[in-house]
């Protein structure tokens, strides 16, 4: 199935959780904020959101500086 995450067509498998998405994209065990269609989620609900065909998904990191 095909979702859009950072404004690019990727395809996933069915029943792919949140959790799932960002471990595929090497982005694990990072300060991320992920935007899923339109709303903010959090962190804590990643695990029990199965993504759907045609959801967007936004996904950006924080970069820390001084």
């Amino acid at each position: 199935m095909q979702i859009t995450v950072n404004g690019e067509t990727t395809d996933i498998n069915e029943s792919t959780t949140m959790t799932e998405l960002v471990a595929q994209m090497g982005l694990s065990n990072r300060r991320l904020a992920v935007e899923y269609n339109g709303e903010i989620l959090p962190r804590s609900s990643w695990e029990q959101t199965r993504l759907g065909s045609g959801d967007r998904i936004e996904i950006v990191h924080a970069i820390g500086g001084g």
